[in-house]
């Protein structure tokens, strides 16, 4: 999810709540990525593809990819459901998410017959992410203005909505293909419609399937209202007068307001994400040396306060940073209490500038040593076929070969 996608004053006040509704399971273990290798365009997309296939090699249950307009810096995909059409045909299992769509900047028809194609193609594996944020100097190039986002947000969602449900447009117009065509082309028919929450197959519809990402309670609660999925960010900015918090402290009261406005009987959709790059230990010198000035030229922005004075362990503490060996980043986020509040935890590299073969390497740790220790759940997964794949990614970058 992208650090622009919701836009709204973070809650202040935390919660211990428990969640009853979240799956004994645990939450599902999940991907994200928002295509920032220092690469062209075309091995950037290689290199998403390979970290997704190896995701779901690995038993992760979800993939997600970030939008992003014109600027190469902030993320290398303007086009996610074009993107996870080709991942979808790539792959067999695992649920292809957004991460999201800036529907403000759509038009909310054309999102419906793209995401409707793509969940036909991908076996009824897709998850739509939407927000309303983004960086506001792309907004004129698609007819609006950031100052109006909200408004658009909400008539774009409630067309969409209704196109995915089955229903008719006031123009009378229905989508094509519609709901009763979903999960009949592509992947498995066991792995067509697969919940999240809690691994049973279903033939779940696309409404079904909306997430709504928010920095604040009042957007957790439109989400939980409307029955949709809540997305929480990997950081967010602390309040002015609790700079220290930490990052469950505040996402926490966001949960209850979104669990608080869920209608009854509809089951909680909450997903964490959260930076983790997991790295064996001769690994680890290298990669903090590269991550101090890349954290370093983007921290101020992501906390809201000055930073140059922190040391690196202060400044991946301030800006929720998880690097370290499967131990040390086991010993910081089992100190997470959102974990135990939801039903899906992303993990991504970014702002850590991790190769290909860095990333491949933290996703199976991921899996195999962080999970089960964090309670995380993971499907079956062909280590063997992942090693080989991570070990030949490794001998082409040693090489110099893309990375």
């Amino acid at each position: 999810m992208t650090e622009n996608s919701a836009t709204e004053s973070p809650a202040t006040e935390s919660s211990a709540t428990e969640n009853p509704a979240i799956t004994d399971a645990g939450p599902t273990l999940g991907f994200f990525t928002r295509l920032l290798e220092d690469a062209p365009a075309d091995q950037r997309y290689r290199f998403a593809l390979e970290q997704i296939e190896q995701a779901e090699r690995f038993g992760f249950g979800t993939a997600w990819v970030a939008q992003h307009h014109f600027s190469a810096a902030e993320g290398g995909l303007p086009s996610p459901l074009v993107f996870l059409s080709h991942a979808a045909a790539r792959t067999d299992r695992i649920r292809l998410g957004t991460a999201i769509i800036t529907l403000p900047m759509e038009n909310a028809v054309r999102v419906a017959e793209d995401a409707a194609v793509v969940d036909v193609l991908a076996g009824g594996r897709l998850e739509i992410g939407l927000g309303s944020g983004g960086n506001p100097r792309s907004f004129p190039a698609f007819g609006t203005t950031f100052d109006d986002r909200r408004e658009v947000f909400a008539g774009n969602l409630a067309a969409l909505r209704t196109l995915l449900a089955g229903d008719a447009l006031e123009t009378g117009h229905l989508l094509y293909p519609g709901p009763d065509h979903v999960g009949s082309a592509g992947g498995s028919s066991e792995s067509a419609g697969r919940s999240a929450l809690d691994g049973s197959p279903t033939r779940r519809r696309l409404s079904d399937r909306l997430w709504q990402a928010t920095f604040s309670a009042g957007g957790a609660g439109a989400a939980g209202a409307a029955g949709d999925g809540l997305m929480l960010s990997r950081t967010q900015p602390r309040p002015g007068d609790n700079l220290g918090a930490s990052l469950d402290e505040i996402q926490l009261p966001v949960i209850d307001t979104y669990l608080e406005a869920l209608p009854a009987g509809v089951a909680p959709r909450i997903l964490a994400s959260r930076t983790a790059v997991v790295a064996d230990a001769e690994d680890l010198p290298r990669l903090r040396e590269l991550t101090e000035p890349a954290l370093r030229a983007e921290a101020d922005r992501l906390v809201g306060y000055d930073t140059s004075g922190l040391t690196l362990d202060e400044l991946l503490t301030a800006t929720d940073t998880y690097l370290g060996t499967p131990e040390q980043v086991i010993e910081r986020l089992a100190a997470d209490r959102v974990l135990g509040r939801v039903s899906d935890v992303s993990f991504q590299v970014h702002s850590v500038p991790a190769t290909n073969a860095h990333t491949l390497r933290s996703i199976e740790l991921l899996a195999t040593e962080v999970a089960p220790a964090l309670g995380l759940r993971v499907d079956g997964a062909d280590p063997a076929e992942s090693a080989g794949v991570a070990q030949a990614v490794g001998i082409a970058e040693s090489a110099g070969v893309a990375p």
